[in-house]
């Protein structure tokens, strides 16, 4: 007890840039100290704790919610702009695309010049994006809104996590990253019930209008309440890398949704050369600049890369099941918007029941049994949707799915958040914050994208199929075949003005998206699979994942500079 007490003391004074204390710094004891902060991390919150941590989940809800309310209204704006499937897609995924795109970037520039004013800034310009999707003139318009909107988000939205890691530690860091994320998992999956509800009343766009009240209460409950320049560093930001680190990743996504299309051979293969080239100088220059946008030697721990993968596959494997299904739900089973909706509640409500659990087999049991616990039921969840959804599907097959993949996500998103966040210093929060984001945002804009590109290839292969069987072939006009394979809305348009036709027209179409439903979700099925496994040979188990954060801790404290040349937390903003 002495020792801890007297390592205690020493982690203290040295976070605040003062000599170790007596006997504890030097020598064989030193290794003493970091056992002893390894058993107790000091734990410690901020004042009014409950207060700021509700502002920053509701920051990110608006973000989170923003992210999920378009794939409900698919549908309906496909129909308004007369949109092909990919085009659908793009939309889907534009907000996904701009977030992803910048919030290592981003989440570095609010480490350097201050997390809360990036987090006010972010929410106050997502209230106009928001506004001119809803009022878009046409499906470019929509997509480019919606890329503002993610842009917008990527200011905010790094900085919730990033203030957490700064604002608490130890077990009361593990709870707030718990209810952060199950909150924000949560929320995502109520967007299509509540765009459901007002497009039941009101046209395509209102969709978007959901978040704009929020928005603006979150506003000013965070520039009451966030506390400004907790934990920043000093240093310089890495400009070049990051403008680079946008163009990455953009090129990426755009990669995965053009491919499948055809004609557009060309773009995709323009758009890949980017990837490549823009991913190798990225990591070239991350490797040389004195002062990294992604510190390679941290993203190397395996707490660190592993949980990051595992992330990605996590939230992009929600994103991507809520995206198919709900035009599953809406095309071949004739659900209205709010039913449709509705059917992600069972997913919203096990989240939200499962964090606390999992927050506490975090610390009992550790990070790697409790991911591998939550992909166990996020294989279950696809399992049922692969077998079980068809035509003659009910709700209870349709609630069952989305309830296993909710419990899933519960389970495994807190160890994946609260990994990353463990194993960086608090100065390089917002890395892990916005490598954190990536785990929402790049794995549901990439999960979107390879699901939606199979499903357009399925539907596209079917629909042909079925027109090249068919005894009247030869009199289906190429105008007709073309709005047949652009995209399900278009076929149940050319089923509306061709009523002696509409029966066999839309068994096709409904038979064509099965078939594109089916190898959408078997290849969830496989990319999850592939992470349980990467998990379960990289993962360190609970003592090894204790000590390599605890040596990481060691490592980045004497490393970190003096307190005099690093902004810390001002006076009053946290208690111990």
């Amino acid at each position: 007890m002495i020792v801890e007490d007297a390592a205690r003391r020493g982690y203290e004074r040295t976070r605040r840039g003062a000599e170790p204390a007596p006997g504890v710094g030097h020598g064989r004891i030193a290794v003493r100290r970091v056992a002893a902060v390894t058993a107790v991390e000091v734990d410690r919150s901020p004042r009014r704790s409950g207060a700021v941590l509700a502002t920053l989940i509701l920051v990110a809800a608006v973000a989170n919610l923003n992210l999920s309310v378009a794939n409900i209204a698919l549908p309906a704006i496909g129909r308004a702009f007369d949109a092909s499937q990919t085009e659908l897609n793009l939309v889907a995924v534009g907000y996904s695309l701009g977030l992803a795109a910048s919030v290592l970037y981003l989440g570095a520039i609010g480490d350097r010049y201050g997390r809360k004013q990036l987090l006010v800034l972010g929410v106050a310009l997502s209230i106009p994006a928001c506004l001119v999707a809803a009022f878009a003139p046409s499906v470019e318009v929509l997509f480019a809104a919606r890329l503002a909107g993610g842009l917008a988000a990527g200011l905010a939205y790094p900085t919730t996590l990033a203030l957490i890691t700064a604002l608490w530690s130890g077990a009361s860091r593990t709870r707030a990253i718990a209810l952060w994320s199950a909150t924000g998992g949560a929320v995502a999956a109520l967007g299509p019930l509540l765009s459901g509800l007002l497009l039941e009343y009101f046209y395509w766009g209102s969709a978007f209008l959901i978040t704009v009240p929020l928005a603006a209460v979150a506003l000013v409950a965070a520039a009451v309440l966030i506390p400004a320049h907790v934990n920043e560093t000093s240093g310089p930001v890495d400009h070049v890398g990051g403008v680079v680190s946008v163009l990455f990743v953009a090129a990426l996504v755009l990669t995965v949704n053009l491919a499948p299309e055809s004609g557009r051979g060309t773009a995709a293969l323009v758009c890949a050369a980017v990837t490549a080239v823009a991913g190798a100088v990225f990591v070239w220059r991350q490797r040389r600049v004195p002062e990294p946008l992604f510190d390679l030697k941290v993203a190397a721990r395996p707490t660190f890369w592993v949980a990051a993968v595992a992330g990605i596959i996590v939230f992009g494997t929600l994103m991507g099941t809520m995206f198919v299904g709900q035009q599953f739900l809406q095309n071949v089973l004739g659900y209205s918007t709010l039913a449709a909706g509705s059917t992600i509640l069972p997913a919203a409500a096990c989240m939200l029941v499962v964090a606390p659990y999992s927050a506490r087999m975090v610390e009992s049991r550790g990070a790697r049994t409790t991911l591998l616990l939550g992909y166990a039921f996020i294989l279950l969840g696809l399992a049922v949707a692969l077998t079980m959804w068809d035509e003659t599907s009910s709700y209870w097959q349709i609630a069952l799915a989305y309830g296993l993949v909710g419990i899933g996500v519960g389970f495994a998103g807190t160890p994946a958040s609260r990994s990353l966040t463990g194993s960086v210093p608090v100065t390089r929060a917002g890395m892990a914050s916005a490598t954190a984001d990536l785990q929402r945002d790049l794995g549901g804009a990439v999960m979107q994208s390879i699901l939606g590109a199979l499903l357009t290839a399925g539907y596209v292969s079917s629909i042909s199929a079925a027109i090249a069987s068919s005894p009247e072939a030869d009199e289906i006009s190429d105008q007709t075949q073309a709005a047949l394979t652009k995209s399900f809305a278009s076929a149940a348009d050319l089923a509306e003005r061709y009523p002696q036709y509409a029966d066999a027209i839309m068994s096709a179409a409904r038979t064509a998206f099965l078939d594109g439903d089916t190898k959408a979700y078997a290849a969830a099925i496989l990319v999850v699979a592939a992470g349980a496994v990467l998990v379960f040979f990289a993962f360190p188990k609970r003592d090894a994942e204790r000590r390599l954060l605890a040596s990481y801790r060691a490592q980045d404290e004497r490393a970190e500079p003096a307190g005099d040349e690093r902004q810390g937390a001002a006076p009053g903003d946290a208690d111990g």
